[in-house]
């Protein structure tokens, strides 16, 4: 069965937060059908907001791009971790305190924003060190947040997504370069602002006031585990870098309320499934015999998949299980999600 029968999703919310890449655009392109989704949203009134971990753009960068895009969004519409960041330094430190930054241009900006001096040196004396992402980040930035840390300086990182997408796949994220200090310090960030904590996700749903809130996002480790941590409803859409076989290994705090192809999802109430759904429903059975899932039957691809989350998120230790489809419409349902089947 679908999310609702009958009903949309967005039906049931007044504010769907996105994340961005993956599910608005991939890298300078629009995903197909976000443009018009998001147009849809406005033209029903339904508020939208943007939650990025991305904190090499300001609010005002991400907006201006995303309408240069065809998808119109005012800078407040944006939650950024760089400006986040910004806040929590503020919040923190006394004005004109200087704050090492390691990353791009727009970091340093949202910090001249809120009163702090960015420096780039640890004999500048900062009191904190803040760590983004910034595509010409090297070894020497690095060394220089390294030596400040050793010294006392507050150490926060924007975020820690490991990857980020590529139209070449997944490429190192902030994470990876919090990894590169990770090891060097041999201890980890003293906070990390951008998702999953539940920060970003907290702000924007106070702009719902007593209405519902819906995150969407591509990937469980930061766009969906934010949003349980934030008490919110997630929808995984397959456009960026998680898909089926994530899904099905998902640990219980990284797991979504519904799952979709793509956008189309909101509207659609065939488009979008509650996961978990039952292990034998919508023309599909699920039983785990001998270690693998064997999944039988025929009907949406995505009742497959819910029924195949049930029966792989009740075991005890989260792993993508075996999948032994049985018959041609099993093993198409399978392959269209990039399963690998068992014989």
């Amino acid at each position: 069965m679908s999310a609702d029968v009958g009903e949309r999703l967005v039906d049931g919310y007044t504010l769907v937060v996105f994340d961005l890449d993956g599910v608005i655009y991939l890298i300078d392109r629009p995903i197909p059908g976000a443009v018009e989704a998001v147009a849809r949203l406005h033209d029903e009134n339904v508020a939208v907001a943007y939650a990025t971990n991305n904190a090499s753009r300001r609010s005002s960068e991400v907006a201006a791009l995303l309408t240069g895009m065809g998808v119109p969004a005012r800078p407040e519409e944006v939650l950024t971790s760089a400006a986040a960041s910004a806040e929590v330094l503020r919040d923190r430190l006394p004005a004109g305190t200087p704050v090492l930054v390691v990353g791009a241009e727009a970091l340093r900006a949202e910090l001249r924003a809120v009163g702090l001096t960015p420096v780039s040196k640890a004999d500048e004396d900062p009191a904190a060190v803040v760590q983004g992402y910034g595509p010409q980040v090297g070894w020497a930035e690095l060394a220089e947040a390294s030596v400040a840390v050793r010294g006392g300086a507050l150490w926060i990182a924007t975020n820690t997504d490991r990857t980020l997408p590529s139209g070449r796949g997944p490429l190192p994220g902030n994470g990876s370069l919090v990894a590169v200090l990770r090891t060097a310090l041999e201890r980890d960030p003293d906070v990390v602002v951008g998702k999953p904590e539940s920060a970003l996700f907290e702000t924007a749903a106070r702009r719902a006031g007593d209405g519902r809130s819906l995150v969407v996002g591509d990937r469980l480790d930061t766009d969906i585990e934010g949003a349980r941590r934030a008490g919110l409803d997630s929808l995984l859409v397959l456009t960026g870098v998680h898909g089926v076989p994530d899904l099905l290994a998902a640990e219980p705090r990284r797991r979504p309320t519904y799952v979709a192809r793509d956008l189309a999802g909101l509207f659609d109430p065939a488009a979008v499934v509650r996961v978990p759904g039952p292990a034998d429903a919508g023309g599909w059975s699920v039983t785990d015999r001998d270690g693998a899932l064997e999944l039988a039957g025929s009907g949406r691809p995505l009742d497959a998949v819910a029924a195949l989350c049930a029966v792989a998120w009740s075991g005890s230790e989260p792993a993508l299980p075996k999948i032994r489809p049985i018959g041609p419409d099993a093993a198409r349902a399978v392959e269209s999600f990039g399963l690998s089947a068992t014989a």
